[in-house]
């Protein structure tokens, strides 16, 4: 068995997974989202105090499974630092007392991987990965080949959809309280503006938008002269744009693209709107349209655990003292503010 651990962010979370059938034996996530809604979004120094105490309490759940432990696996890049840092120390421990082989996995990687948590592996594979930190386009040949097609200039959809929450006084996690306020909204009320509708870049943006949005905020008064009927209208609104921009960009993509099969990975996958959008667009290119279960589309160990399976059976093992985390500028910043 594989012991996985997953603490990138606001999520911590271990999972156990049979090498031999592929099957996810154990799996729990305790999320952080109800202590850091206070603050508007995550703040990493407490995150990685929650992580502290998280990850033990869930390590002694999977004590049972220990004497058939083959190998341990940990995200070790892109993510906050100070949050990384608690799952490897956890599982370079793990790796070391155990004398068993550590596996480094890239988040991003990981939630490719979630497609095939219960069902078997598809590739090649186009894949739209949607999170709080990223947005790209993914052409997945095969294990380790991997181009990316697309990326954000600026803000990830995930991230978008915080900021415009916040902007209204919704709350944290954004992405689910903004779909669900737009199911009761008019998505032409507002003329937003769709992101690089004129320019010939396959690339996203969406810090644009997010400004239209303020100033549509600005005009109704702020938040405190919003009415909920303003605050669901101008959810609909953002989502129609934001869909909109989506769909022009992967068209182009899907034009130049023969890969049949496409997916929807990242926690904003979970957005059922955006699903939905995205099967009429694969019906209408020929593709077949593949998303993970719901309680994998978010941060989870059982992704990781999933893409560690594969990387076992390549003996891709890195040594427990020389694992390190991996952390972009974009993320060094956010770390200072």
């Amino acid at each position: 068995m594989i012991l996985s651990i997953e603490s990138s962010c606001d999520d911590s979370s271990i999972a156990i997974t049979e090498i031999a059938t592929k099957t996810l034996l154990y799996h729990k996530k305790i999320s952080q989202e109800a202590e850091h809604a206070h603050y508007g979004g995550v703040v990493p120094e407490l995150a990685s105090r929650l992580h502290a105490v998280a990850l033990p309490r869930l390590l002694e759940e999977t004590k049972p499974y220990f004497d058939r432990l083959k190998a341990v696996a940990v995200t070790n890049q892109p993510g906050l630092g100070v949050t990384l840092l608690e799952g490897i120390a956890m599982a370079k421990t793990l790796a070391s007392i155990q004398k068993i082989p550590l596996i480094a996995v890239h988040h991003l990687k990981g939630h490719i991987y979630s497609l095939f948590i219960e069902k078997k592996t598809i590739l090649p594979l186009l894949v739209l990965l949607i999170s709080g930190g990223h947005t790209q386009v993914i052409r997945v040949e095969r294990f380790e080949h991997i181009e990316i097609l697309a990326t954000s200039l600026d803000d990830s959809v995930g991230e978008s959809f915080d900021k415009v929450a916040k902007m209204m006084g919704l709350g944290y996690p954004g992405g689910p309280i903004v779909e669900a306020l737009a199911l009761k909204g008019d998505e032409d009320r507002f003329d937003l503006p769709v992101p690089l509708r004129n320019s010939k870049l396959i690339a996203f943006s969406l810090s644009g938008l997010k400004n239209a949005v303020r100033l549509e905020i600005e005009k109704l008064g702020g938040i405190e002269g919003m009415s909920e009927q303003d605050k669901c209208d101008l959810s609909a609104s953002f989502q129609k744009a934001l869909k909109l921009h989506l769909l022009q960009k992967s068209k182009k993509i899907f034009a130049s693209q023969p890969i049949k099969d496409f997916a929807i990975v990242g926690g904003a996958s979970a957005n059922h709107y955006l699903r939905e959008a995205f099967e009429k667009l694969c019906d209408s290119f020929g593709k077949t349209l593949h998303v993970a279960p719901l309680q994998y589309c978010s941060d989870n160990a059982a992704m990781i655990g999933r893409y560690a399976l594969d990387a076992y059976h390549k003996k891709q093992f890195i040594d427990p003292f020389k694992i390190d985390i991996v952390v972009t500028k974009k993320q060094q910043a956010r770390m200072l503010l």
